[in-house]
């Protein structure tokens, strides 16, 4: 969990996807966040962290439905959402935080 603080003590905003590989909609936002990553470049960072992997921190955060994304910028929760985002959506919100 220690590790955690220091991924979104960033003061660029940090996406995170919560995911499982067993689920289709999760599943399906890989190619979405690679896009996202991509056009952030250095101005922000997209994280990727599997639900079965990392229980304590998913229960942590209260992740209960699949994909759950969240913007953290200096270490604090700007936005949050479950389910599917498409790459224009999702860069209009981190435009906000960039």
């Amino acid at each position: 969990m220690s590790k955690f603080g220091e991924l979104i003590d960033l003061n660029v905003p940090v996406l995170l996807d919560f995911y499982a590989e067993w689920n289709e909609q999760s599943t399906a936002m890989h190619p979405v966040l690679r896009d996202v990553a991509a056009a952030l470049g250095s101005r922000g960072k997209v994280i990727k962290i599997d639900v079965d992997k990392n229980k304590e921190l998913s229960q942590a955060l209260r992740v209960k439905g699949l994909p759950t994304l969240m913007i953290y910028k200096k270490g604090e929760m700007v936005w949050r959402q479950s389910g599917e985002q498409d790459a224009t959506t999702l860069m209009g919100i981190l435009k906000e935080y960039v």
